[in-house]
């Protein structure tokens, strides 16, 4: 079971643990084909000594959220962060109903869903999995549209902290900030399972252009069945160890070492993933998994930022954010996704990633208590 991976205080200087039931607000869940997310709000009493450790991607500060009225209500507290595994969706469940998450939710809006607790959920799997939740927790699934619920969370991230975007080129991170006055439009790219590319142009104003279905999924399908990992995690820490040169096919392979300089190709260009697996004499046993893990994360990531990037100039896009579960920070998949949206963009683009990259929909799914002024009191 996946525990908290990490918590964002909203209420400066307090730091205290959930106390009672009574503390916790806004449940919500994205349940994606690949992996359920989770994110609640945990409002501190002030009267523990005991103190919770701050994450690294952890932000301090008091956070207005803006919702369909115009105001700014405010969220005093610590929203919290957990994943698992949609194959293993009891250990969520358990994990819900052992620290009673389900009960600090709301008791009724409108005829919909009267005198009946609820909670926020988005993604295919709040649909899949209605029955399992009413059976196991007595709760109904509030369901809020997939799509909205990634662009709320992501222009909820991007005007919230000043520190959520971020470049990452040439194993360096920094930090962008965002002029919220001129925010859009943008292109986010989210990697979950499949990938969707959405044009944001403001606030509940966006439209789907385009996706692929080789994503995370394709990753994480592939990888299993070509390494035997057990875990996309297990697959991630694998391609560390590996070197993809000895499966994929380069150009200088082709040119007998050179350049093809004259279509901008440097010899260590990939000009065919897997591609040296034609010519090898060899069965899948004889090669080491971390190199195909290396190839598949390679030829993943760089397929999603050319094709992301094609599309922002299609629609001449300036920015490009990308989020998912995909990404979680991985190093290689954030220079592999840089590397390829500044080769194709000849250095006029560069790829934004997000601190909370793979909480986009459960967040989304958190904001929409407040745009539907549902209150916690």
């Amino acid at each position: 079971m996946d525990l908290i991976q990490s918590q964002t205080d909203f209420n400066e200087n307090k730091k205290d643990p959930i106390q009672s039931v009574g503390q916790i607000s806004h449940l919500a869940l994205d349940i994606g084909g690949s992996l359920i997310k989770v994110v609640y709000l945990s409002r501190s009493s002030g009267n523990s000594a005991d103190h919770e450790e701050e994450t690294p991607d952890s932000s301090n500060g008091t956070l207005g959220v803006p919702n369909c009225d115009g105001k700014h209500p405010i969220f005093e507290g610590k929203i919290h962060f957990a994943k698992f595994e949609t194959s293993n969706i009891n250990d969520c469940l358990d994990f819900i109903n052992s620290k009673k998450l389900h009960l600090g939710g709301f008791q009724h809006h409108d005829d919909l869903i009267k005198e009946k607790n609820f909670i926020k959920a988005t993604g295919g799997g709040a649909y899949k999995f209605t029955d399992l939740f009413k059976e196991k927790l007595g709760i109904s699934l509030d369901k809020e549209d997939e799509m909205d619920c990634l662009v709320t969370g992501a222009n909820f991230l991007l005007k919230a902290f000043d520190r959520e975007a971020y470049t990452y080129i040439n194993s360096e991170k920094e930090f962008v900030q965002i002029d919220h006055n001129d925010l859009y439009p943008y292109l986010l790219v989210n990697i979950g399972s499949g990938v969707s590319m959405i044009k944001v142009d403001g606030d509940g104003k966006f439209e789907r252009v385009s996706g692929t279905n080789v994503g995370g999924g394709t990753f994480w399908g592939l990888g299993r069945l070509l390494t035997k990992c057990k875990s996309f995690d297990e697959l991630l820490e694998l391609s560390h160890k590996g070197n993809n040169r000895v499966i994929d096919m380069l150009v200088g392979d082709i040119y007998g070492g050179t350049d093809y300089l004259k279509i901008g190709l440097t010899s260590t260009a990939i000009a065919s993933s897997f591609g040296k697996a034609i010519s090898d004499n060899k069965e899948l046993e004889d090669y080491n998994p971390e190199d195909i893990a290396r190839s598949l994360l390679r030829m993943i990531s760089n397929n999603i930022g050319q094709i992301s990037y094609l599309n922002a100039l299609r629609f001449g896009l300036k920015r490009i954010f990308f989020g998912g579960f995909f990404i979680r920070g991985h190093a290689y998949t954030m220079d592999t996704i840089s590397v390829a949206v500044n080769f194709w963009s000849k250095g006029e683009a560069k790829a934004m990633f997000l601190n909370h990259e793979g909480f986009l929909g459960a967040l989304g799914a958190f904001v929409s208590y407040t745009k539907h002024n549902l209150d916690t009191t």
